[in-house]
């Protein structure tokens, strides 16, 4: 990727979430993701692509901006896919709370998975553990491999699960192994993304 490309995407980015700060603890998340969609909308009129959203607010019909099939960017070369989301967090930003993030993904066209708008399983790992993973396996086989590529116990880990009522099965059995559970209310973005650092 052309370096100028990506700290244009880095742009856009940071307008969606300066727009979104402006509502950050006043109890109303719709401005504050609404205030993130226009200004990243206004934000990819400068970035010298010709990007296509692959995934984004929703179909067409459902959201007014940023929807799966619509044309970003100046029009220009290169063509590519964009995967984002304004702002993934919009409770916590209503709540004043931390790790609300604006997200962005570009990548040559059809190189993003197009799957359905529902709930799925998702597993992130450091550089540590890469590699060390299988989302079609158990809890408890995956933290051991984790545990062996980071050369530690199971015991030593700390898995980080969304605080919801479809996840009482996980945190029982991700409980049952030893390991530690850290639950949070939103941000699995970040929480995810949180793994690339060593420090976290």
């Amino acid at each position: 990727m052309e370096r100028n490309l990506a700290l244009e995407v880095v742009r856009v980015t940071e307008a969606a979430a300066l727009a979104s700060a402006r509502w950050m603890g006043r109890g109303n998340e719709k401005a504050a993701d609404q205030a993130a969609v226009d200004a990243m909308r206004r934000a990819f009129d400068a970035v010298s692509f010709s990007g296509t959203v692959v995934i984004g607010e929703g179909e067409r019909d459902k959201a007014p901006m940023l929807y799966i099939g619509e044309r970003v960017g100046s029009g220009a070369a290169p063509e590519l896919d964009v995967a984002l989301d304004p702002l993934e967090g919009t409770t916590i930003v209503s709540q004043g709370r931390a790790n609300a993030i604006a997200v962005v993904a570009i990548a040559e066209k059809g190189c993003f998975l197009h799957a359905p708008d529902i709930y799925m399983e998702k597993i992130a790992v450091g550089p540590r553990a890469h590699g060390a993973v299988d989302v079609t396996a158990s809890p408890a086989d995956n933290l051991q491999a984790i545990a062996d590529a980071m050369k530690c116990y199971v015991e030593d880990l700390t898995v980080v699960v969304l605080d919801r009522p479809r996840h009482q099965e996980l945190i029982r059995q991700v409980r049952e192994v030893g390991a530690r559970i850290k639950l949070i209310q939103d941000g699995d973005l970040s929480a995810a993304v949180a793994t690339a650092f060593e420090q976290s």
